[in-house]
């Protein structure tokens, strides 16, 4: 069984930066494909970024060129690094973790971080 623990987040004045971390316990195969989810008040779940094992990496399309997602593999930890951030950008980010990029990518893993709190202040 695959535990996510997630560290980082707060509140941030907009355009300023943060770091999220997303530490993996247990089986770590399962965690070939990482990734990073966002969802906002009253909106749904949206992918914002995810990095296979050999670092290939995939982002939404508002968060290019912004946000980069990175992995240790020594260390079992994805990080998401977030630049300019926008008052949209306030949301509940969750890492996630599987083994099909496809089953991630839609956000059908069972296997999720406990959520940590962005607010990016106007």
């Amino acid at each position: 069984q695959v535990q996510l623990v997630e560290s980082g987040g707060g509140s941030v004045q907009a355009g300023g930066s943060l770091r999220l971390s997303c530490a993996a316990f247990g089986y770590t195969y399962s965690t070939s494909y990482m990734g990073w989810f966002l969802q906002a008040p009253g909106k749904e779940r949206e992918s914002v970024a995810v990095i296979d094992s050999d670092g290939s990496t995939s982002y939404g399309g508002s968060v290019k060129g912004r946000f980069t997602i990175s992995r240790d593999n020594a260390k079992n930890t994805l990080y998401l690094e977030m630049n300019s951030l926008k008052p949209a950008e306030t949301a509940m980010y969750n890492c996630a973790a599987d083994e099909l990029a496809w089953r991630l990518r839609v956000g059908a893993t069972n296997y999720w971080g406990q959520g940590n709190q962005v607010t990016v202040v106007a």
